[in-house]
């Protein structure tokens, strides 16, 4: 093995002894069966292994995908004929909204999210995810939240305002009824849910790599996921906080969209597309790097241009940021703006263009094998590159002004959406189904089925192209006759249900074929070179290897026996409990050992009253909202109560006499990346929410009002007080002394109650102008930081709360500040926000 520096102090060289040579003690393997058992009786709905929720979180997501293409063969046939009326125009309305929310928030997103949570530990040689319940509460978040909104369309209150709900469409003068709150509040829910999902998958790829895994030899995959996750954490705040700021125009009238009180309906549409149009890469990142993985296992060779293809995924994912203001070339920007827009649209090609050509030259450089994934990495190449090609067309504004709002730009953004990810995903579906199955997919099925969805493909959305130069707009529920318009209308419909019998067919073969859980799978079918390969239980592999190459099970010959015989590192459970081994960032060196948790109800319940909790406000019934909320949090203490378990042994022997720690705190700790990468949400949140404020100021300066001076100065000296407070009191835990616990909780919740104080004062100063929400722009901007500051100061009581417990019952323990440092991490942002808040809304405008 090549040796890289240090990052952490480990001696490298003691990789050596690995693979060790001996049998391992009678009965070890036993032993880690019986830690990692699998769930009887109720301990189905409450499993947490990623092999279980993998499976579920995949499930569910087809469920919404085969329910998003019902809904498009319904708006089909009602285009099938002119002046059809087959539906009626408030019916389609909510179809054609409901495919579009379906199909990108409850499908697209999530089954990508959910790949990578089945595939992830397995592909880096890990025992879990760093958060299995974590990742367990956002499926059953996902779940609940994304079925309460689905079932909205049989009771006629499912949002109709599309997908992109623009106002002043979707403000209460125009849809006075609750259908647009459920569309507000539930994607704002459910991207909360994409949003825990990101953070479990970023810390476990930087955080939980097999040894000797260098970013440098990280499966491609696992890199697609990393960009993927990092750009949900910046783009998904964006549209939470549209949405926050819609649900409060309606239900309380703050008029962030209202241009007669200085609102702007331009402002959602900026919200939106920022997290709108990178969602679009989003999508396609994972679902590429997954074809550059199966790209390298049917040709039978390595990945042409490995280093290009992360390098160009890296530029996909920082370009993709520049181009949210594609969809809004007819809105009437300034012309620079314009022409920045579209040379960035243009740009973002070049980079996915690498990817192609690696995947073409990788297929040539090999023997290219023809098995259903196969057919399913060709199928994706050809459709993705059609829809890319429209792509530039539409990024060229002259162009983009005639074919805006047509079908032209329905038929693009679905041959990149269905080429980009659709295709990928099944060929996943195929590829990697025998890794969770008994038996793989049936081949000749699996054929019909890319037959019937490519060809179903071409038929239903090559003719739009047509109709949409033709002049036939988007978002109709029916057209005139003697337009033109019949016969590539009916031929996109027998096109769609041509598309549809292929996904019955696919659904038949996973209902005769598809059996998990069981003792053994069925193996490596396809002959692929990844981690994902070796012989598996539900404590993932035997023992964790070593890796040095990019193909360990191609050019490590014996690797797979080896980690079977438990010859490499932790092959037994020093412990006594579920374990995985945490390694360093970029070189993949082990740290620490991390106990993980067992089993609970907790986070299912947690789960199930979050989600009452939000549509029960979209039923305005505020009360009993509030009550969930209440059971919310009290499920969520009862989950964190024991994450800092009592002190074990200090460190343990992971293998061939190498000892590592089983407990870290600080920047090493798992806890401490997941909580910084969570206050990166929060502060994209708070960057857009100052963005929206200074976008609303520009629009109409004159309107704006000199902000109060009292109170500026007590306010900033609270927050900066506070932020030494939190400091004061991780510093004195850290010192390992009998009364470090009471001086610790004692200056935390101090800090607490400087924040609450500058917020109380803040507040103060405000309600004594005559600036108010309901009256103007600027005042819902200004009580909205103050109101988001306010849950923050919330929240931040709610751990004080914690931390104040935990010191009583004796859980707060000198030389275990993990707890307390993250808790202090949360009360420093809180601080440090409202710090900001402050000086931007009382020194902007100047008086």
């Amino acid at each position: 093995m090549t040796e890289a520096p240090s990052e952490t102090g480990f001696d490298t060289d003691l990789y050596k002894r690995f693979p060790t040579q001996g049998e391992r003690p009678e009965g070890e393997k036993d032993e880690l069966e019986k830690i990692w058992c699998g769930p009887k009786g109720w301990e189905w709905i409450t499993v947490i292994n990623n092999n279980y929720v993998g499976v579920y979180y995949i499930g569910a997501a087809m469920l919404f995908f085969v329910l998003a293409g019902i809904l498009s063969l319904l708006m089909r046939t009602q285009l099938a004929l002119p002046l059809n009326g087959f539906l009626e125009q408030e019916t389609y309305n909510q179809l054609f909204t409901m495919h579009g929310t379906i199909m990108m928030f409850l499908f697209a997103v999530p089954a990508v999210e959910a790949l990578g949570v089945l595939l992830l530990p397995q592909m880096l040689g890990a025992r879990d995810l760093p958060f299995p319940r974590l990742s367990a509460y956002a499926f059953w978040a996902y779940l609940i939240g994304g079925l309460a909104f689905f079932c909205s369309i049989f009771f006629g209150l499912a949002p109709n305002g599309g997908w992109f709900m623009y106002p002043p469409l979707t403000s209460m003068t125009y849809s006075p009824g609750i259908n647009a709150d459920f569309w507000l509040l539930g994607i704002g829910f459910i991207e909360i849910s994409a949003i825990a999902g990101a953070i479990e998958i970023i810390v476990g790829v930087l955080k939980n790599r097999a040894p000797g895994m260098t970013l440098d030899k990280m499966p491609i995959f696992a890199w697609g996921m990393l960009i993927f996750a990092c750009m949900i954490i910046i783009a998904f705040p964006s549209v939470i906080l549209a949405t926050t700021l819609m649900e409060l125009e309606r239900a309380f009238g703050w008029p962030f969209f209202d241009a007669l009180k200085g609102g702007d309906p331009m402002l959602w549409q900026h919200l939106f597309w920022f997290f709108g149009h990178p969602e679009v890469y989003i999508i396609f990142l994972p679902a590429a790097a997954a074809m550059s993985t199966m790209v390298a296992a049917v040709a039978r060779t390595p990945l042409v241009g490995y280093r290009l293809v992360v390098l160009a995924m890296i530029a996909t994912g920082f370009i993709s940021f520049g181009v949210w203001s594609h969809h809004m070339f007819t809105t009437g920007m300034p012309s620079i703006s314009i022409g920045f827009f579209s040379s960035a649209s243009m740009a973002v090609s070049l980079p996915a263009g690498i990817q192609v050509f690696a995947w073409i030259a990788t297929i040539a450089a090999g023997r290219m094998q023809f098995s259903t994934p196969g057919l399913f990495v060709l199928g994706s190449l050809t459709v993705f590159v059609m829809g890319g090609l429209t792509g530039v067309m539409v990024a060229m504004v002259p162009f983009d002004w005639q074919a805006h709002d047509s079908y032209f730009i329905v038929a693009h953004l679905h041959y990149v959406l269905i080429g980009g990810m659709v295709f990928p995903f099944f060929a996943a579906l195929y590829f990697w189904t025998p890794m969770s199955s008994r038996r793989p997919l049936n081949e000749r099925l699996g054929k019909w089925v890319f037959w019937l969805m490519f060809a179903g493909i071409h038929v239903t959305f090559l003719p739009m192209h047509l109709t949409g130069l033709m002049g036939m707009p988007r978002r109709v529920y029916t057209y005139l006759p003697d337009r033109g318009w019949e016969i590539p209308n009916m031929i996109s419909t027998v096109g769609a249900f041509l598309f549809a019998a292929g996904v019955l067919i696919w659904i038949v073969d996973m209902i005769r074929n598809f059996r998990p859980f069981g003792p053994r799978d069925a193996g490596n079918v396809f002959e692929s070179g990844g981690l994902e390969w070796l012989p598996t239980g539900l404590y993932s592999t035997r023992s964790i290897p070593i890796v040095t190459t990019r193909y360990p099970l191609w050019e490590q010959p014996d690797l797979a026996r080896d980690v079977e015989a438990g010859r490499y590192f932790l092959p037994d459970a020093p412990t006594g409990d579920r374990e995985t081994l945490v390694t360093s960032p970029l070189t993949a060196e082990p740290q620490y050992l991390q106990r993980m948790p067992r089993p609970s109800g907790w986070h299912v319940w947690a789960a199930v009253f979050t989600a009452a909790f939000f549509l029960l406000l979209v039923i305005q019934a505020y009360w009993v909202s509030a009550i969930c909320g209440g059971l919310a949090i009290y499920c969520i203490f009862q989950w964190c109560w024991f994450l800092d378990r009592p002190r074990v042994q200090p460190e343990v022997d992971i293998g061939a006499g190498i000892r590592v720690p089983t407990y870290m705190s600080g920047p090493r700790s798992h806890g401490w990346w997941a909580m910084v990468i969570t206050l990166v949400v929060a502060g994209m949140i708070l960057v857009m929410t100052a963005f929206s404020y200074v976008f609303l100021w520009s629009r109409n300066p004159l309107a704006w009002v000199a902000p109060p001076s009292t109170g500026l100065i007590t306010t900033a000296t609270l927050y900066v007080f506070a932020i030494i407070g939190v400091r004061a009191s991780n510093a004195a835990l850290a010192l390992d002394r009998p009364r470090s616990p009471v001086i610790a909780t004692g200056l935390m919740l101090a800090s607490l109650a400087l924040i609450a104080g500058g917020w109380a004062i803040d507040l103060a100063g405000w309600m004594a102008t005559d600036l108010r929400p309901q009256v103007s722009g600027q005042g819902a901007t200004v009580f909205f930081f103050l109101s988001w500051q306010g849950f923050f100061v919330f929240t931040s009581a709610i751990m004080g709360l914690y931390a104040l417990l935990r010191w009583i019952s004796g859980h707060v323990e000198a030389g275990r500040p993990s707890t307390f440092q993250l808790i202090g991490l949360f009360l420093g942002y809180t601080a440090t926000q409202g710090l900001i808040s402050i000086l931007l809304t009382r020194l902007f405008p100047g008086g």
